[in-house]
C-alpha cells in the first residue's frame, strides 16, 4: 500500500483559468457528475484544503466558542457515522447502496445537533460556505488529461492522499476501485 501524501498545490491558472474550463454539469447523468465531482476533489484537494482554511480562520475570529461547537458536534458525527457504517451491517450495506444520502444524512445529523446547541451560523458560514464553494468548484470544473492520470493513479492504489481516504470512508470510490480491480482481473486472464 502505498503511503498518504498530500497533493500539490495546483497553480491559480489551473484551478481557476476562465469560463472555458467551467460547463454546467449534466443533471440527468448523476454518475457522469459524482465522477466529475470526485475527481476533481481528489485533483484539487490541496486548493480546496486551503479554501476551507481560509474562511474556516476567518470565521474562528469572528466566533472562536461557536466555531469550536460546530468543530467538534461535526467531528463527532462524522466518526460515529464511519464507525456505524464499519461496525453494523444494515448502515454498510445502506451506505454502500445509496452513498449521497448517507453523506447528506451525516451533514443533516450535524446541522441538527448544532442548531440545538446555539451554533448555527457558524456552521453556515464556516462549513457549509466552504463546502458549497469546493462543491460548486468541482461540479463545475472540468477535467484536464493531468486530472484523469493522476485519478487514475490514486484509484490503483498507487498512490494515496487524505481526500481519497475521506472519499473511501464515505463510500465514494469503491465503484471506481471495483472497476479497477476488474479490468487488471482481465488482464491477468489474458
Amino acid at each position: 500500500m502505498a503511503k498518504v501524501e498530500l497533493t500539490p498545490l495546483r497553480p491559480w491558472d489551473d484551478f481557476y483559468p476562465g469560463s472555458e474550463r467551467f460547463a454546467k454539469p449534466d443533471g440527468k447523468d448523476l454518475a457522469k457528475w459524482n465522477n466529475r465531482v470526485v475527481n476533481n476533489l481528489l485533483y484539487y484537494q490541496t486548493n480546496y484544503l486551503a479554501l476551507g482554511i481560509a474562511v474556516f480562520l476567518v470565521v474562528g475570529f469572528l466566533n472562536p466558542v461557536g466555531m469550536l461547537t460546530a468543530v467538534v458536534v461535526v467531528s463527532a458525527v462524522f466518526v460515529a457515522s464511519v464507525w456505524a457504517a464499519e461496525n453494523r451491517s444494515v448502515i454498510s450495506h445502506f451506505k454502500r447502496n445509496n452513498p449521497t444520502v448517507f453523506v447528506v444524512a451525516v451533514m443533516v445529523t450535524s446541522y441538527m445537533l448544532i442548531s440545538v446547541l446555539g451554533s448555527v451560523m457558524v456552521f453556515m458560514s464556516a462549513i457549509t460556505l466552504p463546502l458549497a464553494l469546493i462543491f460548486a468548484h468541482a461540479s463545475f470544473r472540468l477535467r484536464n488529461m493531468k486530472n484523469k492520470l493522476e485519478n487514475k493513479m490514486e484509484g490503483a492504489g498507487l498512490k494515496r492522499s487524505p481526500m481519497g481516504i475521506l472519499l473511501e470512508a464515505l463510500g465514494q470510490q469503491e465503484e471506481n476501485f471495483l472497476k479497477i480491480q476488474s479490468v487488471l482481473e482481465g488482464k491477468l486472464k489474458d
